[in-house]
């Protein structure tokens, strides 16, 4: 049985106030918060173990380096890889989607297309940008339906996808909207025209089953700080096959082989992409996430979420004024809701919240395009996770209704 409120005091932070209101953490979709064995494998690194690793060959060294290594191999485990060195730490998603871009763009030539949507975080939109300017490809990519899905049928008509296709690249579940992208057709239908399938996992991993040996995709992004991990470490994982084709992308120390003045030769995957120090620290702290969250169960844990997210779209698509961006029911939903209040901004609506100790997050989400084109300047974002509660919803609501009232004399004074 899930127990939210058992797994709530694995959480040190929601135990804090807001003044004289208990904190309600509803910005998941942001940074998830911690649990105490998190906390502690970073505290025990640097307090017990904390060297450098590969190059240190002493007993540290070699702790440090077990700590690291065996993070990466209990990340492989929990995306269902084949081998942990498909598995490439970097400091977070961005980094890890600019890694791809720049690697797999290499080939591009001028003609050849790349593929995305209007429904991606920045970091998945600006590498590619990039990309096609420095190769003279072209960029092109999915709209959305009014509901907030992509728009299959206008991509079909106007073939999207097609045989000059090089790359298609696409979030797995939008922060945005919280819409499932069907992943693994659109991975097919790249396949199909000789295209590989990038997808940025970061709203996806840390609330649901995920299994690379199935999902169709060659290569995907996500970070550590939404799956309870900490900030400072990104994962890229891709098919090792595909991997040791790339170039690497960042040059220095431990991504070589052989250095002489004249050229270097470079590490096979995945350190031919881990330049420099790796976040070592951080990879305890990863490991400890991923074994917290599999003791738990992915299943379970998108369960809760489910039933949260049916719960907290029940709670606000019956507030008057309040408008949802992207599905309003939770099938192939995820738990990020956002939302707008008729005549109040969002910076309003996230600064009387937070006065009642509610935690949420107001603007465009590092998806300005995506606002653009559902019409909307910004929005406000509500997200759960595995320890959100009912009353942490309904203090939501209660709240959104007195932001309405508390602001609707103010619009029919201006």
């Amino acid at each position: 049985m899930f127990d939210v409120e058992r797994i709530r005091e694995d959480f040190p932070i929601l135990s804090r106030t807001s003044g004289e209101h208990p904190l309600v953490y509803l910005d998941s979709a942001n940074t998830s918060q911690k649990p105490r064995a998190v906390i502690d494998a970073i505290s025990e690194h640097y307090s017990e173990h904390n060297a450098n690793v590969a190059r240190a060959m002493h007993m540290l060294g070699a702790e440090a380096t077990e700590a690291f290594e065996g993070a990466r191999t209990a990340v492989a485990e929990f995306i269902g890889a084949e081998r942990g060195d498909e598995v490439v730490f970097t400091k977070n998603a961005s980094e890890a989607l600019n890694l791809a871009a720049h690697t797999l763009g290499a080939s591009l030539k001028p003609g050849d297309e790349v593929v995305i949507s209007v429904m991606e975080h920045h970091s998945n939109i600006v590498p590619w940008q990039l990309v096609c300017e420095r190769t003279g490809a072209r960029l092109r990519w999915f709209d959305v339906t009014d509901e907030g899905r992509l728009d299959l049928e206008a991509a079909e008509r106007e073939q999207l996808i097609n045989e000059r296709t090089r790359i298609v690249s696409l979030t797995s579940v939008s922060n945005v909207l919280g819409t499932h992208n069907p992943i693994t057709e659109i991975a097919r239908q790249a396949h199909d025209v000789g295209a590989l399938m990038v997808v940025d996992a970061s709203q996806a991993v840390p609330h649901q089953v995920t299994d690379v040996s199935t999902l169709g995709a060659d290569v995907i992004c996500f970070t550590g700080h939404k799956m309870c991990g900490p900030t400072g470490i990104g994962v890229l994982w891709g098919r090792h096959d595909l991997l040791k084709t790339l170039p690497p992308f960042l040059g220095g120390g431990e991504m070589i082989e052989i250095v002489e003045m004249e050229r270097s030769t470079f590490a096979p995957p995945p350190y031919r992409f881990e330049a420099g120090t790796p976040p070592i620290a951080q990879a305890a702290g990863l490991g400890a996430a991923v074994r917290y969250l599999s003791g738990i169960g992915m299943e379970a844990i998108a369960q809760h979420e489910n039933a949260m997210t049916a719960y907290a779209l029940d709670k606000l698509t019956s507030i008057d004024g309040l408008a949802v961006l992207g599905p309003t029911d939770s099938a192939d939903r995820g738990s990020a809701i956002s939302f707008n209040l008729a005549d109040v901004h969002p910076h309003d609506v996230m600064q009387v919240l937070d006065s009642r100790g509610i935690a949420i997050r107001g603007g465009h989400h590092c998806a300005r395009p995506l606002h653009r084109r559902l019409g909307h300047q910004s929005s406000t974002r509500a997200s759960s996770y595995l320890y959100t509660t009912k009353s942490e919803i309904d203090a939501l609501a209660d709240a959104l209704v007195f932001t309405r009232n508390y602001f609707s004399p103010l619009v029919k004074q201006g």
